[in-house]
């Protein structure tokens, strides 16, 4: 077997504001595995400024995991604990290799076009015009959930959008979630999800800054509105490390991110920590191009989730691969009319 690995940049198609600054271009990694004249492809989605794996010798690690390829995928797996972007990339470059057809590593229902999977309609951080403009294009679009990034502009602003989709639409019209990533200082958090929770939302994602855990804690406990964990997840690698951690916090939800919390592997152990304890989840996407979102999406197809998930990234860059994936009236879904076209030139 050799292993080769490739840099692609993907452009968005227009400047996406979060709460941690505007983002126009996003860095990804592939992995090439060749074996007996079958290719098996792998993205190792690298989120500078988030990921735990945003080092400096991130490639220098990809081209060790490369030049070791045959030490096999559980050793290399377990050699590249901190780095989770990399795991995610090699579970998916084998299974790729060792199935029928590179792009389809979990045969379904829907990979067989038989079903689609429920996700929320993203909204991005900008001027009020810009954000109106989104919230009206996801409804037209046929979105049941929407989730709106919050913290970036003034917070009445925000409040206003959210109560502008409430005149028109109720809780049982449409779920609306907010991501504030971290943006409320744990003084004003609870106040300010207490204004957000007369609003009828579904949760809100990470309302104040990962590492807080008693300050955390305290907020799961006394919140009006469910909280989902989301960067507090990143960098707790562990079973127990897990375990601990949602004993402690005790969140209402927790979210997901393949690329950032170790893949399949780190994705299935989360998930059973979080059954066990009563804690709901989801799958959400991070900005990889059409190659990370379809193994993401073919993979919390299986897990029968019964909420909307986070997987309608794949229409935000100018260079991203052609693909099965679309999105239909509020689903992601996989038509074998649409063929894939990926080439890294």
């Amino acid at each position: 077997m050799t292993a080769q690995y490739y840099k692609y940049i993907l452009d968005f198609k227009q400047a996406s504001g979060t709460s941690r600054g505007v983002l126009k271009q996003k860095e990804t990694w592939f992995l090439i595995l060749e074996e007996n004249n079958k290719q098996g492809v792998g993205e190792c989605g690298v989120f500078r400024g988030l990921s735990i794996d945003d080092t400096s010798d991130y490639e220098a690690v990809l081209k060790w995991t490369c030049e070791h390829i045959n030490l096999g995928l559980e050793v290399l797996l377990d050699k590249l604990t901190d780095y989770p972007s990399i795991q995610f990339g090699l579970e998916m470059a084998f299974k790729s290799l060792e199935a029928q057809n590179a792009f389809e590593l979990f045969p379904s229902d829907f990979t067989k076009e038989n079903q689609g999977i429920s996700i929320n309609g993203l909204i991005w951080m900008g001027s009020e015009a810009f954000m109106k403009q989104q919230i009206k294009d996801k409804l037209e679009a046929g979105f049941t959930c929407i989730k709106m990034k919050i913290g970036a502009i003034d917070f009445q602003t925000e409040i206003d959008l959210l109560k502008s989709i409430r005149k028109e639409f109720s809780a049982e019209d449409i779920e609306l979630r907010v991501d504030a990533n971290g943006a409320f200082l744990p003084s004003e958090a609870l106040e300010k999800l207490k204004v957000l929770s007369d609003l009828n939302l579904h949760s809100i994602e990470q309302p104040i800054k990962q590492g807080q855990i008693k300050n955390m804690a305290q907020l799961c406990e006394e919140t009006p509105l469910p909280i989902a964990l989301d960067e507090e997840l990143i960098g707790v690698f562990s079973e127990e490390n897990k375990q601990d951690l949602l004993q402690a916090i005790k969140p209402q939800y927790i979210i997901l991110k393949p690329s950032l919390i170790g893949g399949f592997r780190g994705s299935d152990t989360w998930i059973k920590t979080a059954e066990n304890l009563n804690i709901g989840w989801w799958v959400t996407s991070a900005l990889e191009s059409n190659v990370g979102l379809n193994a993401i999406a073919q993979y919390t197809f299986l897990k029968n989730s019964k909420l909307p998930q986070g997987l309608g990234t794949g229409g935000l860059f100018t260079n991203n691969f052609e693909s099965p994936l679309q999105v239909d009236k509020g689903h992601l879904k996989y038509s074998k009319s649409l063929n894939w076209n990926f080439n890294l030139k």
